[in-house]
């Protein structure tokens, strides 16, 4: 893993621009690009190649000192990434998502909706090791399948690639515990456990679709976004309410291939609590990353990515139902000046994430293989 060297003008200037921008900046580049980035055990990060080659990585990195320590030391792009443990998978990893509380990791992506499951090695290995694989029914020929994971009752995992295939499995035992009651055959983008009973699935046309596990013979009823546009590809992202408000209340950022931003609670999810449109670019290729997610630390805060090589930061507390365009109070540009990728197009945003403990923390990863960790210079009341 080797620090990236910005040879290019405009990247130098974006380099000096970087020192007013930023209080924490570190360029990495990966042997393969990544669309996953994984928080696991011990603030461990995990990362896997997508690409149709053979052997696919799998790795968790020691993140750099200044993820770990309480203060931020200043721009820093040095080769402080160490790949800790590692394996190699015969399919690409769409999908990765640690198992909670344990040293498993469970893993997706094409031919079919099969899952992957691996062990992280003890201290005295630096193997990632293939120790099952979790079948599905009639999951020949299906679209890869999207995965959530829990811990409450015992290590499962949540897995479908469309809403007629929404299945729990016991990840250890593999067996299957849930399965969802939908005769729908609609692709799905996304899904998440909102605590050990509930489920909710997001739908690649925008619907919004509410499961509990203790009533698997009740059938999924598939709620359209308010005021979704048709004919786009949607994904969602599930936060947290305010500090002090109802446990139950969770928003949910739905996001669009065409920059469109809905809010919803989940307790009502026909209705919205507030929408915009976002400034990005026409997404004639960038529907395949889209990605939404909710600060954990900063109230009202939350990023996209995937419709180009930036990733925008909104403050929607002041959003209202009208959808006007919003104005992004930080635009991360660092990966739109990294070398060309494979398909041979400038490097588009393929997952970002944040990190747990700092507010103003993430780490976003392009289609050239870039990897990037960056804390912006807060703006007067804006986030944190």
């Amino acid at each position: 893993m080797e620090a990236v060297g910005a040879g290019e003008e405009e990247a130098d200037e974006w380099l000096l621009l970087s020192l007013r921008l930023y209080k924490d900046l570190h360029t990495f580049e990966l042997q393969a690009p990544t669309r996953v980035i994984e928080w696991a055990r011990g603030n461990r990060v995990c990362v896997a190649g997508y690409g149709q080659s053979g052997g696919h990585e799998i790795l968790q990195l020691l993140p750099p000192p200044t993820l770990q320590a309480k203060e931020t030391q200043g721009l820093c792009p040095e080769r402080d990434f160490k790949v800790e443990c590692g394996g190699f998978s015969n399919r690409p990893v769409y999908s990765l998502k640690h198992v909670p509380d344990t040293s498993l990791l469970v893993t997706s992506g094409p031919p079919d909706s099969s899952l992957q499951v691996w062990q992280v090695s003890a201290e005295d290995s630096d193997v990632i090791k293939s120790v099952s694989a979790i079948p599905t029914e009639n999951g020949t020929g299906q679209p890869w399948a999207k995965i959530a994971t829990i811990s409450a009752r015992a290590p499962w995992v949540l897995h479908g690639s469309r809403l007629n295939s929404v299945q729990i499995t016991e990840v250890e035992s593999r067996k299957n515990v849930y399965m969802a009651a939908s005769r729908n055959s609609e692709e799905l983008s996304g899904l998440a456990f909102l605590d050990c009973n509930t489920l909710l699935l997001c739908c690649a046309k925008g619907q919004l679709c509410l499961a509990d596990v203790r009533q698997p013979q009740s059938p999924l009823e598939a709620v359209s976004v308010p005021s979704a546009p048709c004919g786009e590809r949607w994904c969602m992202g599930v936060g947290r309410g305010p500090q002090g408000s109802d446990s139950s209340f969770q928003p949910v950022a739905c996001l669009s291939s065409g920059g469109h931003l809905t809010l919803t609670d989940v307790r009502k999810t026909s209705e919205y609590l507030a929408s915009a449109k976002c400034r990005v670019p026409s997404a004639s290729s960038g529907a395949e990353f889209l990605c939404v997610s909710w600060a954990p630390a900063l109230e009202g805060c939350l990023a996209i990515s995937g419709f180009d090589g930036t990733v925008h930061v909104y403050d929607t507390q002041s959003w209202d139902s009208s959808g006007k365009e919003a104005e992004p109070i930080f635009v991360h540009k660092g990966h739109a000046f990294g070398e060309w990728d494979s398909s041979g197009g400038p490097p588009l945003v393929t997952v970002h994430t944040w990190h747990p403990q700092k507010p103003r923390t993430l780490l976003s990863a392009a289609s050239d293989g870039s990897l990037h960790v960056w804390d912006w210079v807060q703006s007067c009341g804006k986030c944190g």
